[in-house]
């Protein structure tokens, strides 16, 4: 299992500013990401010879032929929702430890505010979801359309069974948006929230109010991957991957058939990882966790093995994953209060965590980091990174 511990690195970052109306196209704005990420590890374009993009239709030959430079090697698209951000680190770690390529640019971004609406049944922006055709069948008709209403049945169930509230989801999104308040990078900077805030938004698709639900943001980022030798020479010091792997849910691929709801595909990963890196839940010093919902923040939560299963309401009680607490979770902001950039800027945030650069967020002495991302109808995704 510790086939690729420590074999490979990430040596560079970049990001776009976030926001409601980026004003390019999404190549463009994975181009702008990408050139910063190349330019934090001190190479150019021609040292790029493999591409993970994105999963909303920009492909590695567009990326390259913009780079002016011919040789790629290696590319693959993980299709795996939120997830696939720090599932693509596993393909290229792979990539770069066994020679396939020798730097591996995994770049993710959207227009998810000003290009991203519902359109027809089953698809957005035009494009139909690949896990959308047992839900056109059985849950569409009946008005499930939007993500919101996918995962409320789970967040309910695990309220039904282990007495999970509403304010201890409050208790996630009051954190992460405490640790955006410190973010230059975030949207929702210079808007604090209080539980009381949280308490009296909207009702979105029930027990999700508004504040439990991520936000919708033009952006990209992007890492550059190379192997733990060539990281040795980089312009930063190397971010290593420990531990790596992914995780799928139990069929049906339709949350509401399966027989256990509130368990996800990372479930699956965690062991896996944490196996690979020879290290512990208890050995996490910052952990930036996939949060389009605060429900799944606390299932991840159990389900990595942080908390047992059914503990993870009062585990985020009481300043627990606040900067200053047992374990700081999303200093950045997270999906919640950064931006939407389908996992990516969590990576990006663990490398400035472990790096010694989050500034005012940065939790003192990070050593070791888990990235989490959820993907679809419950793919999963975790790696764990050290200094």
């Amino acid at each position: 299992m510790d086939i690729l511990k420590d074999k490979a690195a990430i040596v560079g970052t970049g990001e776009t500013e976030y926001s409601k109306n980026s004003g390019m196209s999404n190549l463009a704005l994975l181009l702008q990401a990408a050139v910063r990420a190349i330019d934090d590890a001190g190479l150019s374009p021609k040292d790029i010879d493999g591409i993970i993009p994105g999963i909303m239709g920009v492909a590695a030959e567009d990326i390259m032929s913009n780079f002016g430079t011919n040789d790629l090697r290696y590319t693959v698209t993980v299709h795996m929702g939120g997830a696939s951000a720090v599932a693509s680190l596993q393909s290229a770690a792979m990539a770069v430890a066994t020679g396939v390529a020798s730097n591996v640019l995994c770049v993710t971004g959207w227009n998810g505010y000003s290009g991203m609406r519902v359109g027809a049944i089953g698809g957005v922006g035009g494009f139909e979801l690949p896990m959308m055709p047992q839900m056109r069948d059985f849950e569409i008709p009946y008005g499930v359309f939007v993500p919101a209403h996918w995962y409320s049945p789970m967040a309910r169930r695990h309220m039904y069974e282990y007495g999970t509230t509403s304010r201890q989801f409050g208790a996630v999104a009051v954190a992460i948006r405490k640790h955006a308040q410190l973010n230059p990078r975030a949207m929702m900077r210079g808007r604090p929230m209080t539980i009381e805030d949280h308490q009296s938004s909207r009702m979105v698709a029930e027990p999700f109010h508004l504040f439990d639900c991520c936000l919708e943001s033009d952006g990209a980022a992007a890492v550059v991957v190379t192997s733990a030798e060539r990281a040795r020479d980089m312009r930063h010091r190397p971010v290593y991957i420990m531990g790596i792997a992914e995780g799928h849910p139990d069929s049906p691929n339709q949350i509401t058939n399966r027989p256990v709801m509130t368990e996800l595909g990372i479930k699956k990963a965690a062991p896996k990882a944490f196996q690979m890196a020879g290290v512990t839940p208890k050995d996490i010093d910052v952990a930036e966790i996939y949060d389009c919902f605060t429900y799944i923040v606390i299932c991840q939560l159990e389900d990595i093995g942080f908390c047992k299963k059914g503990e993870g309401g009062p585990f985020v009680e009481g300043g627990r994953i606040e900067l200053g607490g047992g374990l700081p979770v999303n200093t950045h902001g997270g999906l919640l209060s950064q931006a939407h950039i389908l996992g990516m800027n969590h990576i990006v945030e663990a490398v400035k965590q472990l790096r010694g650069d989050a500034g005012e967020a940065q939790v003192k002495d990070a050593e070791i980091a888990l990235v989490s991302g959820y993907g679809d109808l419950g793919d999963g995704s975790v790696a764990i990174l050290r200094r």
